[in-house]
């Protein structure tokens, strides 16, 4: 595949086009806001890259998108995608970035910082004994790159981590992995869920009452898509305790509307979107790796098999 004009579209394209011109790329760059573009940019494209994006486009115009994130469901989700155009995804540090992200949610849970904060409040002087990760289970929904770099991270602090994925595949370091229509037996034996699978038709609103009520006490990390819970049935598990406490970091309507009452929650932690930033410069490197492959005609670790929608 031959790419000779390329279209940038990102709130950083400014920056993004700062470290592009240094890594002097023989191509033809335009680099644009999303206010700015329109569909006719897409006439002189051979390659797409963005983020997110709001709207749709005729993406059949070019050769190759490419996604700033990890996630590439703002293109696939409920849409139709050209057959000849190839969509690939960054791959960088997100694996690292959300295992460490749960991993101090986690840590935080078992070493009772919050209960230790209210004592200090209170001067009170009475002692707890932490939990150990050795002791605690995990549930790990999404057994690819992320998932398996979050599983690794937990693994090495001694936790034992079960996997859910659509196949089933069993992986190292999970115990076990199940798949998704088969995994309700292990339930009520973990004490952390953690959500870091993509959005497609199969796991949107996974999350939902049906789910959170064969669960106890349960902590509940939400590391990949907002589509993928049902954040009413959310709120109803933990006013009756089946969830013990959330962290939010994504949601369904971004940011989070100021009157939403997850807000107000006092059992609910919410970031906003950043357990696993794509840098500026992470993104450009893995663009520029990615068409050299192309470019060359080497195997894409990247590329998105549009008909399972990751």
């Amino acid at each position: 595949m031959k790419i000779e004009n390329i279209l940038v579209v990102s709130p950083k394209f400014q920056e993004i086009e700062d470290i592009m011109n240094k890594k002097e790329i023989q191509k033809n760059v335009k680099f644009l806001s999303e206010e700015e573009m329109n569909d006719d940019h897409l006439d002189w494209a051979d390659a797409f890259v963005a983020f997110n994006l709001k709207s749709t486009y005729d993406y059949s115009k070019v050769k190759w998108v490419h996604s700033f994130g990890a996630g590439v469901d703002s293109f696939l989700f409920n849409k139709q995608w050209p057959g000849n155009v190839l969509l690939t995804r960054t791959i960088c540090s997100f694996g690292q970035r959300i295992g460490e992200y749960c991993l101090s949610y986690i840590l935080k849970d078992v070493q009772f910082h919050d209960l230790f904060r209210d004592f200090k409040k209170q001067r009170n002087w009475q002692q707890k004994t932490p939990k150990l990760l050795s002791e605690q289970k995990v549930l790990i929904y999404g057994t690819g790159e992320i998932g398996l770099k979050t599983a690794q991270i937990l693994a090495s602090f001694g936790v034992t981590v079960y996997g859910v994925s659509l196949s089933g595949k069993q992986k190292h370091p999970f115990n076990e992995v199940f798949r998704i229509d088969d995994h309700y037996s292990i339930l009520n034996e973990v004490h952390y869920m953690i959500n870091t699978l993509p959005l497609t038709e199969k796991t949107a609103l996974l999350f939902n009452n049906s789910l959170f009520s064969c669960v106890s006490n349960i902590g509940f990390l939400n590391v990949g898509r907002g589509l993928s819970l049902d954040e009413h049935a959310l709120l109803d598990a933990l006013n009756h305790k089946n969830v013990r406490f959330a962290v939010l970091d994504v949601f369904t309507t971004e940011p989070l509307p100021d009157e939403h009452p997850l807000w107000s929650h006092p059992n609910v932690w919410i970031t906003p979107h950043i357990s696993a930033v794509t840098t500026p410069d992470e993104g450009v490197d893995c663009f520029i790796k990615t068409l050299g492959n192309i470019e060359a005609n080497k195997p894409l670790l990247n590329k998105v098999d549009t008909n399972k929608g990751f």
